[in-house]
């Protein structure tokens, strides 16, 4: 349909100080004006495109009486910013923009008001932090539609470069997690090229870095694990686990890196961050090599060592007859729950320890440590409110280590790990040895590497992120697969390189 314009004739007899939208060069019939007119049809109210797409609008104008020459006008939030019949918009700043088209000729003009609206492409979704063969990171993103639909597929640009054409990205990303609006990630550099370890803070919504946070003066900060909540508080540093084993100290909000005053002692690279998402309520569990111990920052404090029946000092702890004594870390995840089953029972650790051939399993709860008004001292407790909780879990050499990639989840109350190209799945509530896990899928061809898990919110779904060795170029995909049965639910092949941790990144 054609839009209705309004048209101004103004009596020459009584209105000769006004001016009109055309002027009228009629004599006695002769030369009508030439309205323009804009089909409707051919351009939009709203136009939605994404933060670096590029909008073209090329409407359709046609003149009702005479061929006159036409001029046109885009106006963005009424400012002149392009001239043509023709309109390129590339959406470089998030928001909502009022524009405008006016088309002229000698006779008038014509309006159309629009609007367009630059969203965010990276809002949430499965993210991805990658390296080639020169150590060279690269970032990918797969958007999930907000009415629940499936994705269409990762991103054909790297994310990285896109939206920080002035940067380079620093080489061998370790870790990333997002705090306080930003994607911050890990990087631990290149010693033998003299890069030093990095972190960048990236908005969330834009992939924008924002901050960069270097420290040549401590040439071992290479940083692998990043024990930072949701919700950094100002004030707080938090530990960041270097590739020697290490701590530094962080401050999320002042962007500042510190030597350790709390974690000072060397650590396993494999860390619990437990987040309840409001400032200041959150547990970080590392595992404490020198002494064989789990030590616990709880909401800032400590650390707090591992016993029986409460938490002692380091000092206290060292050569104690403890919980842990004598054992060595194999692996340590967060056990994750549905936003259901939040609402009766809080997240629990799950440790794993060996002594000698036995392997031993620990569930800890939320707190770690709770007080008992009772006894009057702080108790470790398990997920059923026993203080032991420990079982053996099988004989022999573990197929898994601090670094192996895994989920565990309440629902099935299984963990799913890597192993080769295999997917394997344990029950940790049961006895079941962890030595003789069944295969839930393999992925990619028998050279295939899986280094990185992550699960869905509902714990349905599990991506699994893996490369081909043997390959070049992006030789790294993500496979979805169903978390009970195991099947193939979705492939994306060749999206990154060799995938060091993936994620999804909530809103």
């Amino acid at each position: 349909m054609k839009i209705n314009k309004i048209f101004a004739l103004v009596a020459f007899a009584c209105l000769t100080t006004l001016t009109s939208c055309f002027e009228d060069e009629t004599t006695i019939g002769n030369g009508a004006i030439s309205e323009i007119v804009i089909d409707s049809t051919s351009i939009s109210r709203v136009y939605n495109i994404n933060k670096n797409q590029t909008l073209v609008i090329t409407p359709r104008v046609s003149q009702q009486n005479g061929d006159k020459q036409l001029n046109y006008i885009w106006e963005i939030n009424l400012e002149p910013v392009a001239y043509g019949p023709e309109f390129t918009y590339v959406g470089k700043e998030l928001g909502s923009f009022n524009c405008r088209l006016i088309v002229e000729n000698s006779d008038g003009k014509s309006f159309f008001a629009f609007k367009v609206n630059v969203n965010s492409p990276y809002e949430e979704g499965i993210t991805v932090i990658s390296n080639d063969e020169q150590g060279k990171g690269h970032l990918a993103f797969m958007l999930s539609p907000a009415d629940g639909s499936k994705p269409t597929g990762f991103m054909q640009e790297e994310c990285f470069s896109t939206n920080n054409p002035d940067l380079s990205f620093a080489a061998y990303p370790s870790d990333m997690t997002q705090s306080n609006g930003s994607l911050i990630i890990a990087c631990k550099g290149d010693a033998e090229q003299g890069q030093p370890g990095t972190i960048y803070y990236m908005n969330e919504k834009t992939f924008v870095v924002e901050n960069i946070l270097t420290a040549p003066e401590y040439p071992d900060f290479r940083p692998t694990r990043l024990a930072i909540p949701s919700i950094g508080t100002s004030g707080l540093a938090y530990p960041i686990l270097c590739e020697n084993g290490n701590c530094y100290e962080f401050s999320v909000t002042e962007g500042a890196l510190a030597k350790p005053t709390k974690m000072k002692y060397n650590y396993a690279q494999t860390v619990v961050v437990q987040d309840a998402g409001t400032a200041g309520n959150y547990n970080l569990l590392f595992w404490d090599k020198e002494i064989n111990a789990l030590a616990n920052i709880y909401r800032g404090y400590g650390p707090y060592y591992c016993s029986k029946t409460y938490h002692l000092s380091r000092e206290d702890c060292k050569g104690s007859a403890n919980y842990f004594d004598g054992r060595s870390i194999v692996k340590m995840e967060l056990v994750r729950m549905t936003d259901e089953q939040l609402k009766t029972q809080s997240p629990s650790a799950l440790v794993i320890t060996y002594v000698g051939g036995m392997y031993q399993k620990t569930q800890l709860a939320t707190a770690f440590w709770e007080y008992n008004y009772e006894t009057m001292e702080n108790v470790l407790i398990d997920n059923i409110g026993n203080k032991s909780g420990t079982q053996m879990c099988g004989f022999g050499q573990a197929p898994i280590n601090e670094t192996t990639p895994c989920v565990v989840n309440q629902t099935y109350t299984s963990m799913l790990f890597g192993d080769g190209n295999k997917v394997r799945r344990w029950n940790y509530t049961s006895n079941q040895f962890i030595t003789q896990t069944d295969v839930l899928q393999t992925v990619g061809s028998d050279d295939a590497i899986v280094t990185g898990m992550e699960m869905s919110a509902d714990h349905k779904r599990t991506y699994v992120a893996f490369y081909e060795p043997s390959q070049a170029g992006l030789n790294g995909s993500v496979w979805v697969i169903d978390t009970d049965k195991g099947t193939v639910l979705d492939k994306y092949d060749n999206v990154c390189y060799r995938p060091v941790k993936i994620m999804y990144k909530k809103k």
